[in-house]
């Protein structure tokens, strides 16, 4: 549970340091189209910072290790959708975009997985 919150933390830190980078770093550097893949990355990488936050708060509550198997769950899907759009924008590597939607199922099994643990400890 406490690593899920620090872990949620840091990557809430990452994607805003990592949304200004793109923002200002990126702007003369990359097409506008990779400008918006970027935020795409940085904006998903936020939300799901906070999800992992959520997952963490929601298994000390409910003391249930299936919530922390959800925030696991998230971080991974967060870490191939976002993680594979930032390499993507930054190699400029096309086929890399073939990757990205198996990192937004995992978003979204995470998200079910919190669902349904939610319904049986809530």
């Amino acid at each position: 549970m406490k690593v899920l919150l620090i872990l949620g933390a840091i990557n809430g830190a990452l994607a805003v340091t990592l949304g200004a980078f793109g923002a200002h770093g990126l702007k003369s550097r990359v097409d506008e189209s990779l400008l918006a893949t970027w935020a795409t990355a940085s904006e998903y990488h936020f939300y799901h910072a906070l999800a992992i936050v959520l997952a963490g708060l929601l298994a000390k509550v409910f003391g249930a290790s299936s919530m922390v198997t959800a925030g696991w769950v998230l971080f991974a899907g967060m870490l191939v959708f976002s993680g594979s759009l930032y390499v993507l924008v930054l190699t400029g590597q096309k086929w890399l975009g073939a990757i990205t939607p198996l990192g937004g199922t995992a978003l979204i099994i995470g998200w079910l997985m919190l669902a349904w643990s939610l319904f049986r400890h809530a």
